[in-house]
């Protein structure tokens, strides 16, 4: 089991562990740390002993795990390159390689949003609403579609993994083998995260605004508005990033009843682990 993955099955137990973690990971500037002073990092956690938690109480094996943390794949092991580091995340992420179906459903998707988000200020243009419920129920409309979007991106992204599956280890973090069920398990929990936190970030702003333009401030103040969402949304985003990340564990467990027989036939374990992903 990788370094990275012993260290969520140490600390990534309760929401609030997670959370805290999720904080010191997504610290911008391990953007910028060198191949060099990763590797140097990794070298020093295989040296700190087997406490995790105990090794964290050392300032440097602490900066030490951030940067192993959001700079290391946990399956591959391999150094990510700087824009893609998890300090980097943004929540629109565009693949470097697609398989010819995943380019069509990707560009299906484009098209679905776009129609979608379009739908609701055409009601309101077209029908002249004039109901202040529905008014409010139409601009809400964004967030939950825009939601559902980013659930179907995440899908159409990992699509392999619902197909082929993803490996599952055992409590020794030995590879038992290859999970069709666990991978299905991760995918859609990543996509339930990426949705609630996209929807949030979408749909909170407009029923705020929705409420405000209707005070003395905003009427002697139109532009206010504009710029007061713009701040809600990257406020709200920036919040949701950890809370979402740390919501699941990075870690994810799955039964014995729910993996595949050819898998349980080799061993005993009651309980299997697999990493998520983002």
């Amino acid at each position: 089991m990788d370094l990275n993955l012993q260290f969520w099955k140490s600390e990534g137990k309760t929401f609030t562990q997670r959370f805290r973690h999720w904080i010191d990971i997504l610290d911008p500037l391990l953007i910028f740390k060198s191949r060099k002073e990763i590797e140097t990092s990794r070298t020093l956690l295989l040296t700190s002993g087997p406490d995790i938690t105990k090794s964290l109480q050392n300032k440097k094996i602490k900066e030490a795990w951030k940067l192993s943390l959001a700079s290391v794949n946990p399956v591959s092991g391999d150094i990510v390159p700087s824009v893609f580091r998890l300090p980097a995340f943004l929540p629109i992420i565009a693949p470097l390689e697609l398989p010819y179906k995943q380019m069509l459903f990707s560009a299906g998707a484009v098209l679905y949003s776009a129609s979608l988000a379009a739908f609701p200020h055409y009601i309101m243009t077209r029908c002249q609403v004039q109901s202040p419920s529905m008014q409010l129920f139409l601009k809400a409309m964004p967030g939950p579609l825009t939601a559902t979007l980013c659930a179907f991106n995440v899908l159409v992204m990992r699509a392999s993994e619902l197909e082929s599956g993803i490996e599952v280890m055992d409590s020794k973090g030995n590879i038992v083998g290859v999970s069709q069920k666990a991978g299905e398990k991760a995918v859609i929990e990543t996509a339930l995260c990426r949705a609630v936190m996209i929807g949030t970030a979408v749909c909170i702003p407009d029923i705020v605004l929705h409420y405000l333009k209707r005070t003395y401030v905003s009427l002697q103040h139109p532009r206010l508005c504009g710029s007061l969402r713009s701040v809600m949304v990257v406020s709200i985003l920036g919040l949701m990033v950890p809370i979402t990340f740390s919501w699941i564990p990075q870690l994810g467990t799955i039964q014995r009843s729910l993996i595949e027989p050819e898998i349980i036939s080799s061993t005993e374990e009651t309980e299997f682990f697999y990493n998520r992903g983002l």
